[in-house]
């Protein structure tokens, strides 16, 4: 059964880029994916966005489209909904995205970045449905972070609102949002295999022995998702690497309820495949950081739409 009102979103990343169409009850109708091929440019890149959703329209009534959301990756302005040079689509600049597809299929066209679009898909769907107050973190390859405040989108003032990745944690440590001991160094896919690399390195050449990685030659192989494989499996090493990605979690967390007293943060991708193992450990440092009080109205939850939160994002700008 076709929708008789729906809504269009537009997820734009360095690799794939895809079209969901859905209906005000987050039914899925349709799901368009294709390479988004970064060396072709942004106009041929948009120009394939079009011609899809121009295909849509022989199945669904162009008439029924109620309003397009976009999610890219920062930086950008949402509120003049312009691109501005993000680091994985590289001539991006300035692109006045959102008067481009406004003039072309003559709807309201929003623009968020894709950390607060993934916040907004799982507090109108998942975790954080109910709630007025709540923090997105996703954990995965960087930290990047979306805020519900007050039962709203917080962007800022230009739209950096909630980059808690960049905060320093430690004054050295792996590298990430280009600052070393930063919060994503410590707590992301590639600063906990940065910081595994050293460990072992540091083990290894102290003539230590290693289970999850016992030569040298084989550290180039280690991955954040190979170091939670060993923990769970009670490798001492893997686990001493988990334990310090851990403490600092528990450290910016702390932060994050200190400051916003949020109901809940909703952790995706890292957190939301091995909660087993890290609930117990940051909650071992939150009880001790914590104002009591806002511990105690905050619940720390892993992300509930697992890889569908891809297919929701941007659908969920539309809808705001």
């Amino acid at each position: 059964m076709k929708p008789t009102g729906y809504y269009l979103g537009m997820d734009i990343g360095g690799t794939k880029c895809s079209i969901v169409l859905g209906d005000k009850d987050f039914n899925i109708y349709e799901k368009i994916f294709f390479d988004t091929r970064v060396e072709r440019g942004y106009k041929i890149i948009l120009k394939e966005f079009k011609d899809h959703i121009h295909k849509l329209f022989k199945t669904y009534d162009q008439e029924n489209l109620i309003k397009i959301g976009i999610s890219c990756g920062g930086p950008l302005n949402s509120k003049l909904g312009i691109i501005k040079s993000p680091h994985n689509l590289p001539g991006w600049d300035e692109v006045e995205i959102v008067a481009i597809f406004k003039m072309e299929f003559q709807v309201d066209v929003v623009l968020q970045n894709d950390a607060n679009a993934c916040a907004i898909a799982e507090w109108m769907m998942g975790a954080g449905v109910g709630t007025e107050n709540m923090i997105f973190l996703t954990f995965g390859t960087g930290m990047g972070a979306g805020l519900i405040l007050n039962g709203k989108i917080y962007a800022g003032t230009n739209d950096l609102g909630g980059e808690i990745g960049h905060i320093r944690m430690a004054e050295n440590g792996p590298v990430g949002f280009g600052k070393a001991g930063s919060f994503e160094g410590f707590c992301s896919g590639g600063g906990i295999a940065q910081l595994a690399k050293s460990h072992v390195l540091q083990k290894l050449e102290s003539g230590a022995q290693v289970k999850f990685c016992p030569t040298i030659d084989l550290i180039a192989e280690i991955t954040a998702k190979s170091v939670f494989e060993a923990a769970t499996e009670n490798d001492k090493d893997a686990m001493e690497i988990v334990k310090i990605s851990a403490e600092y979690l528990g450290k910016g967390l702390s932060i994050l309820i200190d400051i916003l007293n949020p109901e809940c943060i909703v952790i995706g991708s890292i957190y939301a495949r091995n909660e087993q193992i890290l609930k117990p450990l940051i909650y071992d440092v939150l009880t001790k950081e914590v104002i009591p009080e806002a511990l105690e109205v905050c619940k720390i939850l892993p992300a509930k739409l697992g890889d569908k939160i891809g297919d929701y994002a941007a659908l969920s700008v539309a809808m705001q």
